[in-house]
């Protein structure tokens, strides 16, 4: 027997059209490209969005077919999140903080026919427009109406398409398994991966990250006003695109200003509540407060992802500043499994018995399943001990990816960390697959080395990588950024290190640098690390 209730698909664009019915006047504020603020509601977005759905038909952008966005935090680049899978069309978002080769590569390979590009991002598309021949035209969005000059052929503007329209338009029905999105992995591990979310991946996910025990309670009939610092290029910027409107948040876009003094200036004249960056946003931000005695009373929550936060950060947020910190894990193929929230009773423990939960990356969230296998493929029990890789499945993981597989084994995909599970469902990663260093047969987490060097107050940013021994195979070598006017040296960070961790842990050698290299979505390339130290010896040293 079936049950005799309504089949009405869940699409993206009943979304914004929710938003416009029931917060219409709820603002978005977002950081033009140029430098200004713009100002409007979820009602004018949603009109906007449907003029530029009628733009794109007018264009002759069909069902499937692929929308590039090369673009930053803006009001233009969130209508895009409607405007583009409301037709049938796949948004793709692309990183402009990689390669050009890389860009390329992306575009070609998602078969991107357009592609909406901004004032930071359109000499990226002329030097790449020669590698790109089947992309028919680019749109350039701006406050300007009309685009600069500019060696692109067919140069759209932006604000001349959505004025061109009336928006009178009704969103089509379909299979709410149509593609809705691309975005595709950074490529550290051999070319970039295309993952394809559906209309229905992406609105579970936004509705299971809007749950009250994601990130702390939204309050409810409060406002919240949510910014996701984390660019929208990355894994649909956390969401937030979907579960501000969705929640009838007012949302606030940075732009491209990820400077602390710009983030905080903004969180500050537009009283944001929660915001979602990786560490090294809030490293930057702590900082900031912390030399300039400012503070941020309207912020409650901090959402942290990317890579572990440092117990530094947390304590420095939560005991300086009072801001909770959700730190939660996901990766683009698996957006928002888990939830930030610590579970039932620790709360009620001593600040120090609730920081080894805390430093976890949350718990199982519903509608995924994960677990952990060893190198033979034996699945390893949930004690809060065992350390094995970490495989996930459910209704936001990707099956495979874009034109090539996905590393799928019994419909479990291999996320390519390495974790323990506890019993109460709260997950560490321990580290990446890739990053561990095995060390005479025994495991060394470079994350947690790493932690305990940001730890100290001198450091500024740390990467631990493997570097080769006669003996134990590998062994971990520390480079470090120290902080401005700091003067630590290797003998006393490696001292402070062995408070905290195992001797034989212990770093055979500390190299300091000016900078790490990173990549587009903030995360240390250690990569090119290990090339630049391949030939390292830590005696020489």
């Amino acid at each position: 027997m079936n049950g005799l209730m309504m089949d009405l698909p869940l699409l993206l664009s009943g979304t914004i059209e929710t938003a416009a019915a029931i917060y219409g006047s709820t603002e978005i504020v977002g950081r033009t490209m140029e430098g200004g603020l713009h100002r409007y509601t979820y009602a004018q977005a949603c009109r906007r969005a449907k003029q530029l759905a009628q733009a794109l038909i007018r264009l002759g952008v069909r069902d499937g077919d692929r929308v590039g966005s090369l673009a930053w935090n803006t009001t233009q680049h969130l209508e895009l999140f409607y405007g583009v899978p409301g037709v049938g069309a796949v948004l793709h978002t692309i990183n402009p903080r990689l390669h050009e080769e890389d860009i390329a590569y992306i575009a070609s390979h998602a078969n991107d026919e357009w592609i909406c590009i901004d004032a930071a991002t359109i000499d990226i598309a002329e030097r790449i427009a020669a590698r790109v021949p089947a992309v028919k035209g680019w749109i350039y969005m701006s406050t300007h109406q009309e685009p600069p000059k500019t060696r692109l052929h067919n140069l759209k503007s932006y604000e001349h398409l959505v004025a061109s329209e009336d928006g009178d338009y009704q969103w089509p029905s379909f299979d709410e398994r149509r593609a809705s999105n691309m975005c595709y992995t950074s490529g550290t591990t051999g070319a970039p991966k295309g993952v394809v979310y559906s209309h229905r991946s992406t609105m579970l996910s936004a509705l299971l990250m809007s749950l009250s025990d994601m990130i702390g309670g939204y309050r409810s009939g409060q406002l919240e006003v949510v910014m996701p610092i984390a660019p929208l290029f990355h894994a649909n910027g956390w969401q937030m695109p979907y579960t501000a409107p969705l929640n009838g948040h007012k949302l606030v876009l940075p732009g491209r200003s990820f400077e602390p003094a710009q983030i905080f200036e903004l969180m500050a004249a537009e009283k944001v509540t929660i915001a979602a960056a990786v560490p090294t946003i809030w490293l930057g931000l702590v900082d900031y407060m912390t030399r300039e005695g400012r503070r941020l009373p309207s912020l409650r929550a901090a959402l942290i992802a990317g890579t572990k936060a440092p117990r530094s950060l947390i304590d420095d947020l939560e005991q300086k500043f009072g801001v909770v910190c959700a730190q939660t894990w996901g990766m683009t193929e698996a957006p928002g499994v888990l939830r930030t929230t610590l579970s039932p009773g620790v709360a009620e423990l001593s600040r120090e018995e609730q920081m080894a939960p805390k430093l976890r990356q949350g718990r199982i969230g519903y509608g995924v399943q994960l677990r952990l296998v060893d190198d033979t493929g034996k699945v390893l029990p949930h004690d809060g001990e065992a350390i094995g890789n970490l495989e996930a499945k459910g209704h936001s993981v990707a099956a495979s990816y874009y034109r090539q597989p996905a590393a799928v084994r019994d419909g479990w995909l291999s996320t390519g960390d390495v974790a323990r599970i506890f019993p109460d469902g709260s997950v560490e990663i321990v580290d990446r697959s890739k990053d561990i260093i095995k060390s005479g047969g025994e495991w060394i987490s470079s994350v947690a080395l790493e932690n305990a060097a940001l730890d100290h107050p001198g450091i500024q940013q740390a990467a631990v990588i493997a570097i080769a021994h006669p003996r134990w195979q590998e062994r971990p070598l520390l480079v470090a950024v120290r902080k401005p006017g700091a003067s630590v040296s290797s003998e006393e960070l490696i001292e402070h290190l062995g408070k905290v961790v195992a001797k034989w842990w212990l770093p055979d050698a500390v190299v300091f640098t000016g900078e790490l290299p990173m990549t587009g979505t903030g995360k240390v390339q250690k990569q090119k690390l290990r090339e630049r130290f391949k030939d390292f010896s830590a005696n020489a040293a």
